[in-house]
């Protein structure tokens, strides 16, 4: 074990599990790792090889012997039967039975239905009755002629959850651990190996959990297939629910009024619809209205009556295109289905996760340490929902009077779900307390920007936050410091364009490009003084040159970004007159056939250059695009050098170092 495992292990003794041993475990049983993690947390929850390897023979042992395959149900009643009883585990889902007026329990693997369970059990065990629980129970066999009465009994039954859990110990243990240290236990506990995730990555990944702790939030992620979007919704927690292909009917959802019976969101923490995407899907307008109005208002209507309810909503799906063309021809909406494509709707989401920046799952990013048995942690940010942390900066920070309730509120909300997250007491330092804020408004803006570019009586809002000391801070999406000339720009309508997929220009007032130069050089922005002049020498200089083009490569085998020329590192704007060409369209020439020949013409797809004007000034503008495949820039020599951006640099990569980044980076 690392040091990490070892410190796991000593304040959380019997409360972690190796999270390799779930996959060694689970073999074919078609059952939540949290069910897995329960028998394991009984079992393994040891650092003891010896004592780890007896519980793993247990616990396949007790899959072997008590959970139910649906192919071997006949097996398993017929050993019911002859046996008179048996321990099974399964999913039981309850129904009241109105013309005998008695619940009865169905067995989803086993196929037994109307099996008969005391009022008790369902009352101590509500969701029961919408969408089914994985229990083990004792069922026995008591066969009578007569035929209204199933020979199934139900003795014993025991939903799969922790029980004796202390926060204040919680709390306690907490405290001996750096922020670092915990950011890996969480991945850890979601059995992912923080090594293979950049801190962004990890905060991403973390994020997910809030909806657990947080009540009444609402989350949405659209991304690339492959990323885990449905993972946590489906196998972290007992108090969470996934639909399956992302519909659901409103009896279902909220009530039914012929029955009574409140549905899905009167008794889950977090509802998910899976599978969110897709234009043809069809959903019921009353259901989409009165989903907005509970979002909004925490509330729905059954009649003349008003019900609450505290489940989160969660929406996950695939996008079908990559970033830049969202950004250029449509929005980050775009796959949203038909009925859902309403900004009403779009404006009640407290947090976009933006999944196109969600590592694809690979077999390595698995994790082998020691995680929290996730029942144990679901049932830790369950008690969370208890607290509110949404004012927490409020002694450091503050968020303008410019931003609205609405974003205020998603704000604050992300805000809260993550500190609880990450610091349970609620006690983090100033620069902690700021890290979390950006990444809460970061979320809620990457949802008002595309409701501008959506809907225009929204009014675009300048997103970010105050503190005492040095005033405004402006906050930016990822996706807008990559593609600042896209990212606010409002796809045509087809009368402008005559059919055809154009796109207008950058509305001037929304992309700013001197706003971007005085916010000065980040990892996707960059300045050149000149393109080929030495100021120095007072004439051209080929290392001049390839300081420009290692820029646009390195942008292009990263993340993207923009280089402008004429321009100072210090933002002053000098313009390209500085490089002496008689005009604009020989600089153009110049650096097309200079590209050409030192990174190659085939690659010119990944950029856009172009000379614009800013405050009297021409400037050379280059926006590239994360590129598909590698570039490289032929030196003098004719060697190939590979560059990537880190931070505001750009640094070459030894041989050894581009094979590592090629594998992970670029499509196979």
């Amino acid at each position: 074990m690392n040091y990490l495992d070892n410190k796991i292990n000593e304040h959380f003794s019997g409360l972690v599990v190796r999270k390799d041993l779930v996959k060694e475990v689970k073999g074919n049983a078609i059952v939540p790792n949290y069910v897995l993690e329960f028998l394991l947390g009984n079992y393994c929850a040891t650092s003891d090889e010896a004592s780890i390897r007896n519980g793993i023979e247990t616990v396949k042992d007790i899959l072997r012997t008590h959970f139910v395959h649906r192919n071997e149900a006949n097996l398993i009643k017929s050993t019911i039967r002859e046996k008179g009883r048996h321990r099974v585990i399964d999913k039981v889902t309850v129904e009241l039975n109105e013309k005998r007026d008695a619940y009865e329990a169905s067995f989803s693997n086993l196929g037994i239905k109307e099996v008969l369970i005391d009022i008790d059990t369902v009352k101590h065990n509500e969701k029961l009755l919408v969408g089914g629980v994985w229990c083990i129970a004792d069922l026995a066999y008591e066969y009578t002629e007569d035929k209204r009465i199933v020979p199934w009994v139900l003795e014993h039954l025991e939903p799969i959850q922790m029980s004796h859990i202390s926060f204040e110990e919680y709390l306690e243990h907490r405290k001996a651990f750096s922020l670092d240290e915990w950011m890996d236990l969480l991945m850890q506990s979601l059995g992912l190996n923080p090594e293979k995730f950049t801190r962004r990555g990890k905060m991403l990944q973390i994020s997910r959990l809030i909806p657990f702790c947080e009540r009444n939030f609402n989350l949405i992620e659209l991304g690339p297939k492959g990323t885990g979007k449905s993972h946590v919704y489906s196998e972290f927690s007992p108090h969470g629910i996934l639909i399956s292909g992302g519909e659901v009917t409103v009896p279902k959802l909220f009530v039914n009024n012929s029955t009574g019976r409140i549905g899905l969101v009167g008794y889950w923490d977090c509802v998910a619809f899976d599978e969110f995407s897709g234009h043809k899907k069809k959903h019921e307008k009353a259901l989409v209205d009165i989903l907005k109005n509970y979002m909004a208002n925490k509330s729905f209507s059954r009649g003349i009556e008003t019900l609450g309810a505290e489940a989160s909503m969660v929406f996950v799906g695939n996008t079908s295109n990559e970033l830049d063309y969202m950004l250029m021809h449509t929005n980050l909406f775009e796959e949203l289905p038909q009925q859902f494509y309403d900004s009403a709707f779009m404006d009640r989401l407290h947090y976009f996760l933006p999944g196109w920046e969600v590592e694809i799952i690979r077999g390595e990013m698995f994790s082998r340490g020691f995680g929290f048995v996730v029942d144990y942690l679901a049932e830790i940010l369950r008690q969370q929902r208890d607290y509110d942390y949404s004012h927490h900066y409020a002694n450091d920070f503050y968020l303008p009077t410019e931003i609205s309730t609405r974003d205020r509120d998603g704000i604050n909300k992300t805000f809260s779900g993550l500190l609880k997250i990450l610091f349970p007491d609620g006690v983090a330092s100033s620069e902690e307390m700021e890290e979390i804020l950006v990444f809460a408004i970061e979320g809620r803006k990457r949802v008002k920007d595309q409701l501008v570019r959506i809907d225009s009586t929204f009014d675009f809002v300048k997103f970010g936050y105050e503190d005492m000391k040095s005033g405004f801070h402006p906050v930016q999406t990822v996706e807008e410091q990559q593609f600042p000339q896209h990212y606010f720009q409002r796809p045509r309508t087809e009368a402008e364009t005559g059919g055809g997929s154009e796109v207008d220009t950058p509305d001037s007032s929304l992309v700013d490009d001197l706003e971007i130069i005085r916010k000065g050089e980040t990892k996707f922005v960059e300045f050149k003084t000149s393109l080929r002049w030495n100021i120095h020498t007072n004439q051209p200089d080929a290392k001049i040159e390839k300081s420009s083009l290692k820029t646009i490569a390195a942008f292009m085998n990263s993340e993207g970004g923009t280089l402008y020329v004429g321009v100072q590192d210090n933002g002053n704007i000098l313009g390209i007159q500085e490089d002496h060409f008689p005009s604009n369209d020989k600089f153009l020439l110049h650096f097309n056939n200079l590209f050409s020949e030192k990174i190659g013409k085939e690659f010119i797809k990944y950029i856009d250059p172009q000379i614009i004007e800013i405050e009297g000034y021409h400037v050379f503008k280059v926006a590239c695009r994360r590129s598909d495949e590698p570039i490289f820039y032929k030196d003098l020599d004719r060697q190939d050098e590979f560059f990537v951006r880190h931070g505001p640099s750009s640094i070459p990569l030894s041989m050894r170092e581009f094979m590592n980044y090629s594998k992970d980076h670029f499509k196979k």
